[in-house]
């Protein structure tokens, strides 16, 4: 209902809704608030139009209307902001589910591509070294290093199991890139030197498109090359087992 009321892509995540419903209640606040100032400036032109003034007064308004009114509006903006924006910021920010309980992902963005790190069937990633990286090894694994033979390395090609959470690490390579899935209401931006961590629980599955939300060069329509694909607990299984090793051996 609310992609809908916003002309948005259909919703493929669990949280997504409440974003949906901080923008809808965002926007008919600032429809209020536009009707609201518009009548009081259709006011003002009347009340203090020069018929009705035709001798300018210098004393300025007397009353406390005026301020009356910005306090009112001051209280309701910190409402918003204590009551709706900070606990929605400290949902997503703060309350990640346990890595334990979720798919763990690694994504380094470049030009112009998605580069998607799994750990593989035994859950751990390799040891990461910036000397190991190469267009080979984006994500600078340490070859020799166990926990590194059976991590997957993929290009452009996100898989997760649907109604599981997801963490994402996301980095980049080059410049500064944002990851975004519009159906699953995700944006994060991508900076060299940092991996910084999302969650998000996807409820639909599907393959859905990953845009990059910055200009990151010429060839930044490329970054739209991404897909993630949601799928059931099984398929991903077999996927996984298929893929694994497959890293490892690219290094040799």
């Amino acid at each position: 209902m609310m992609e809908k009321l916003l002309f948005l892509p259909p919703l493929a995540s669990e949280a997504g809704a409440q974003t949906d419903s901080v923008i809808v209640n965002l926007h008919y606040l600032m429809i209020a608030m536009f009707f609201g100032w518009l009548a009081y400036f259709a006011y003002a032109l009347w009340r203090f139009s020069q018929k009705r003034n035709p001798k300018a007064s210098y004393l300025g308004v007397r009353g406390h209307a005026t301020s009356w009114i910005e306090g009112a509006t001051t209280l309701a903006e910190t409402g918003i902001l204590i009551g709706l924006a900070l606990p929605f910021w400290n949902l997503f920010s703060n309350q990640f589910p346990k890595e334990s309980d979720a798919t763990v992902v690694r994504i380094a963005a470049q030009q112009f591509a998605w580069n998607i790190l799994y750990p593989g069937t035994d859950a751990k990633f390799g040891k990461q070294d910036m000397k190991f990286v190469t267009s080979a090894n984006p994500f600078g694994l340490d070859p020799d290093d166990p926990a590194t033979k059976d991590n997957i390395t993929v290009l452009n090609e996100m898989r997760v199991p649907v109604n599981k959470p997801v963490i994402a690490y996301i980095s980049s390579k080059d410049v500064i890139h944002s990851f975004k899935l519009p159906n699953l209401r995700l944006t994060q931006d991508a900076i060299p030197g940092l991996a910084i961590p999302i969650h998000f629980k996807p409820t639909v599955e599907g393959t859905f498109q990953i845009y990059c939300a910055q200009l990151c060069g010429n060839g930044h329509a490329a970054m739209a090359g991404g897909r993630l694909m949601v799928q059931s607990q099984d398929k991903f299984d077999i996927w996984v087992r298929a893929k694994t090793g497959t890293t490892a051996a690219s290094y040799e």
